[in-house]
């Protein structure tokens, strides 16, 4: 889809960067995989700037000049194919996992990520329990690989990016598939939590102003080699926003969102009171009452 003329996007430069970053592994300079590909230097040269979007074509020769094939051969090919796109909206005809390749791909790239999350535990801090669960509608043949993907996404956690995670304390009460996996799921969070890159912070339920979680949920992406972008999950698949007034509305939001937020260390507590309460809770594994808000521990 991408053409030489279009102007570049977020999406363009995180894709051009990328691109230089194999040229360098493969020891090329910019003039020699020109070269080897036929066209000019400057040219190259701005497909990797993201001044201009590298066309499908172009990216599918310098992946096999560089001898990048498999798995991460398609999803650089993938993640082309919509590059020129200042905002999109997956198209649920297409590849059925093609967006949650390019999710993988701003979470391998992103320098910092927020998940803001209402009602559901966000994606990559998920136990394959609970995720398995969230996917209960999913086709069967399906939802396997839908799981080993959101596992996959788990893995960014273990790097030394910055992730903040926004959490409606409703999110943590209710238990999705039983008591014994909600008490697992809070449990890992509160594990999670005690990582120096991750930092979970609950919105508690007593709040009584409208933020923008009440809105739904978002995760923003901050990149050093590209501007931010947000994505926004809907039932038969995502936005993504890179246009700058749209993304801005957001950043500019999560200040007084994080300030309706309790502390890393008081959403701790809180997760490990909600984990003790559900764990009692496992004789009545019927998975049909939500734990009552505030039951054990009250927030400051």
């Amino acid at each position: 889809m991408g053409g030489i003329n279009e102007s570049h996007t977020p999406k363009a430069r995180l894709l051009g960067a990328e691109l230089r970053d194999l040229r360098k592994a493969a020891g090329l300079n910019g003039r020699q995989l020109a070269a080897r590909l036929g066209i000019s230097q400057p040219t190259l040269s701005r497909y990797e700037s993201g001044q201009r979007t590298a066309p499908v074509d172009i990216v599918a020769r310098v992946l096999g000049t560089l001898g990048i094939i498999g798995e991460r051969c398609d999803e650089l090919i993938e993640f082309a194919r919509t590059a020129s796109e200042p905002n999109m909206v997956a198209d649920h005809r297409g590849s059925l996992h093609g967006h949650l390749i390019e999710l993988a791909e701003f979470e391998r790239a992103a320098t910092r990520i927020t998940h803001v999350a209402p009602l559901v535990i966000p994606g990559p801090l998920q136990t394959r329990a609970y995720a398995t669960e969230i996917m209960a509608s999913i086709p069967a043949d399906q939802r396997g690989v839908r799981v080993e993907l959101r596992m996959a996404r788990g893995e960014t956690l273990r790097s030394d990016r910055q992730i903040t995670a926004i959490i409606m304390e409703r999110a943590l009460r209710e238990p999705i598939g039983s008591y014994t996996i909600m008490a697992e799921q809070v449990r890992h969070l509160v594990q999670l939590a005690g990582r120096p890159n991750i930092t979970v912070q609950v919105i508690p339920s007593n709040i009584s102003r409208w933020t923008l979680a009440h809105n739904g949920s978002f995760i923003l992406f901050e990149f050093d080699k590209a501007a931010p972008m947000v994505h926004l999950e809907h039932f038969r698949g995502p936005t993504f926003l890179y246009g700058e007034n749209d993304v801005e509305a957001y950043r500019s939001e999560l200040s007084t969102l994080m300030g309706a937020a309790m502390s890393p260390e008081s959403s701790a507590e809180l997760m490990t009171a909600v984990a003790q309460q559900l764990a009692e809770r496992t004789s009545d594994d019927d998975g049909t009452k939500q734990l009552a808000e505030g039951e054990l521990f009250q927030p400051e």
